[in-house]
């Protein structure tokens, strides 16, 4: 179950709640982009980062110098969001129209990691979460590049998640209004690979398997 307390506790559309770690998992293995607060001279910034889960931990990395990287390094406290929009619902009535999404929000503080080696393992499982089999065919980082690299993580110990899929709620008195109603699915579809233009004679990899019905092979005509 996730955790409940005053900052993860759902106050606008309470039925969207959900609370399991899974439904969070997913929505973190699908999105891999979070969006990260950070505050800057009073004033509030929030970042879009690439980020991905292993464990119960979501990892985000950038340059020693970035601004994020520096006041996360700190100690500061954030907030992660990530969301996953999946279509709009077309109501009857202006007012009634919406959306079916995905989202969650992570409260937390991130922590450093250390040792090139702990390093080197997260961010090539980065690598393998998105293309399968990579890390046996490319040149892993070498020391340098390691040390260049800043990773931090937050533990996924406080957590909401919230899901808007309920269709059309349109009022009763518009029901029999002679307008379409219904859901505009919205999806996100991956591949083909496009080959970089001094490729040479390489096979082309199959990633497939890391996106399930996402890839565009297993399109509806």
């Amino acid at each position: 179950m996730l955790s409940n307390t005053p900052r993860t506790k759902l106050k606008k559309a309470s039925h969207k709640a959900v609370f399991d770690n899974n439904s969070l998992y997913a929505i973190i293995d699908e999105s891999l982009i979070a969006h990260v607060a950070i505050v800057e001279n009073d004033t509030p910034v929030v970042i879009p980062m690439l980020a991905w889960r292993r464990g119960s931990y979501v990892y985000i990395h950038g340059a020693k110098n970035s601004r994020l990287i520096r006041a996360l390094k700190s100690g500061q406290s954030t907030c992660l969001t990530f969301t996953l929009f999946d279509g709009w619902v077309l109501a009857r009535s202006a007012f009634h129209h919406s959306a079916h999404y995905r989202s969650a929000m992570v409260f937390g503080k991130f922590h450093q990691v250390e040792g090139s080696n702990e390093k080197d393992t997260i961010l090539n499982h980065f690598i393998e979460h998105i293309a399968p089999g990579r890390t046996q065919e490319v040149r892993l980082s070498n020391p340098k590049e390691l040390a260049a690299t800043e990773l931090l993580a937050i533990a996924l110990t406080e957590a909401s998640v919230k899901i808007g899929r309920h269709g059309v709620n349109d009022d009763t008195d518009d029901l029999t209004r002679p307008v379409w109603a219904g859901v505009l699915p919205y999806k996100t579809v991956v591949g083909p690979l496009e080959p970089c233009e001094d490729l040479g004679e390489v096979p082309t990899p199959d990633y497939s398997s890391a996106y399930g019905q996402r890839w565009y092979e297993n399109e509806d005509e």
